[in-house]
């Protein structure tokens, strides 16, 4: 289902912009000729599509001269689209979105999601253990994509993930910031494949103390690299 759904956004997408770049989770990097590269993540969450959970999505972002000027999330099983444009705002179904402005880290509801890869996976673990007696309570729902559009509209004040590729978060990044919130990675990187954040600015900077506190990269001992 990731390649049949891949397939049919890439002949979509490749049908009206043939010059672009396309970098997508299930097949090669294709280099086009134009200043814009997009990235594709068919299927968001597809354990949870295996298992007939109501949770996956298509993300789909646009990146022009290295910068993401636009975004869209579609939560498949529920029918709502998230949408972004830098420097205009985010849209769930065409209605403004903000993020939360909750400032207390006890108070915030965090979202959070784990690598398949062990070693990273028992990193993550330590990191969690310290994170959930400090916050309201942590969720797991299996969809990245859908986690940052859920920070974006206030359904979870925070959210944070190692293990992401650009196609998870290329999008719904753009979405959560252009809601208000702030993404980044640990210690001035920006989002990648490393410990990212997103939440309000405030609860961000929180948020970021304990997980550099937990060591949530695992730099201070067993460590899986950017």
């Amino acid at each position: 289902m990731d390649r049949s759904a891949e397939r049919a956004i890439l002949d979509r997408l490749l049908a009206v912009r043939p010059d672009d770049s396309v970098v997508s989770e299930e097949s090669a990097a294709r280099v086009g000729t134009s200043a814009v590269r997009w990235y594709v993540d068919p299927l968001d969450g597809t354990v949870n599509y295996l298992y007939g959970l109501p949770h996956y999505a298509v993300s789909i972002a646009a990146e022009v001269d290295g910068v993401t000027a636009c975004g869209v999330v579609l939560d498949v099983d529920r029918k709502v689209e998230f949408t972004a444009l830098r420097g205009e705002g985010a849209w769930r179904d065409g209605v403004p979105i903000r993020c939360s402005a909750e400032g207390d880290l006890g108070r915030s509801l965090v979202g959070t999601g784990f690598n398949y890869e062990v070693a990273r996976r028992t990193i993550q673990a330590r990191a969690v253990a310290t994170v959930l007696p400090l916050v309201r309570d942590i969720r797991r729902f299996g969809s990245a994509a859908l986690d940052l559009c859920d920070v974006a509209c206030g359904r979870l004040d925070a959210f944070y993930e190692a293990g992401m590729n650009e196609w998870d978060w290329a999008a719904g990044a753009l979405i959560a910031r252009e809601a208000g919130a702030r993404v980044d990675g640990l210690n001035g990187r920006p989002p990648g494949n490393h410990t990212t954040i997103a939440a309000n600015p405030v609860l961000f900077d929180l948020l970021h103390h304990v997980l550099v506190a937990a060591d949530a990269d695992g730099e201070n001992g067993d460590t899986t690299g950017d």
